[in-house]
């Protein structure tokens, strides 16, 4: 049962949700959200020295490994969206949009508080994607390790601080995984997967980066009246963050689904 505005939230929990440790785990995250640099740094050093080390190397299949890889995250991905999403539900619905936006609760909720600690982890291990591309000499797009890198940096500096407006972050990043990764897990398997499919899916990213840079907005406006915690240097970093990644997803959405192919000359 979650208090909330006078308003009583009642949610079913799972045990292990409801032992979970929440206050360790944001005092951990306080002394130890840096080493984030730190398997940023061993990342790109992997990756780039990973591409050299496979120039004049054959590509490796990988098809089997890379199924289990996607499949593991979209069941972790559709069981968080299906968590926070539902908490977030509640919120919206017990308290309204502002309260979602501003409420603390989500790193400390009955239901959220395990998944919200498992999102900012799961950054870590999500860097293994890009093993996949590296030894499968696939094309390494700047969007790909970007965005690895500084959602990673930011999702552990904001938990310690339990700032404002990451219950949506985190339920629009869960949600739009789940769609991802089943689609990995998908082409990876060998099943043909229409292009709209593909095409919806890199809109949804879209529609994540412009809601992102919405609450980030409404972050930094409420957060001078009190009752939406947050720093200006966090809403700096959230908007700067979330605006590259809407530019970035945009151009591969034109690059892919909308510019006219160019026939070679005969």
């Amino acid at each position: 049962m979650l208090e909330g505005n006078g308003t009583e939230l009642r949610l079913s929990e799972f045990g292990f949700e409801r032992r979970f440790d929440e206050r360790g785990a944001i005092e951990w995250m306080q002394a130890n959200w840096s080493k984030s640099f730190l398997f940023s740094a061993i990342y790109a050093t992997l990756v780039f020295g990973g591409r050299h080390y496979m120039k004049h190397r054959p590509k490796m299949n990988l098809r089997r490994p890379l199924v289990l890889w996607s499949l593991s995250l979209a069941l972790f991905s559709i069981i968080g969206a299906m968590r926070t999403g539902s908490y977030m539900v509640h919120v919206l619905s017990g308290s309204g949009f502002r309260q979602s936006i501003c409420d603390q609760s989500f790193y400390n909720g009955p239901v959220s508080k395990f998944w919200a600690y498992a999102f900012v982890l799961s950054k870590a291990p999500e860097l293994g994607d890009t093993v996949f591309v590296v030894l499968r000499k696939q094309k390494l797009l700047f969007l790909h390790w970007y965005h690895h890198i500084t959602v990673l940096l930011y999702s552990w500096y904001s938990y310690k601080d339990m700032v404002a407006g990451g219950g949506w972050f985190m339920t629009m990043n869960y949600g739009v995984h789940a769609l991802m990764y089943s689609y990995y897990a998908a082409r990876a398997a060998g099943l043909r997967v229409p292009r709209p499919l593909a095409a919806l899916i890199t809109g949804a990213q879209i529609g994540q980066m412009v809601m992102g840079l919405a609450v980030s907005g409404l972050v930094y406006r409420w957060m001078r009246h009190g009752d939406c915690p947050s720093h200006l240097d966090n809403c700096a970093w959230a908007a700067l963050m979330y605006l590259s990644y809407l530019l970035l997803f945009s151009n591969f959405f034109y690059q892919t689904y909308l510019r006219p192919k160019t026939t070679k000359a005969e």
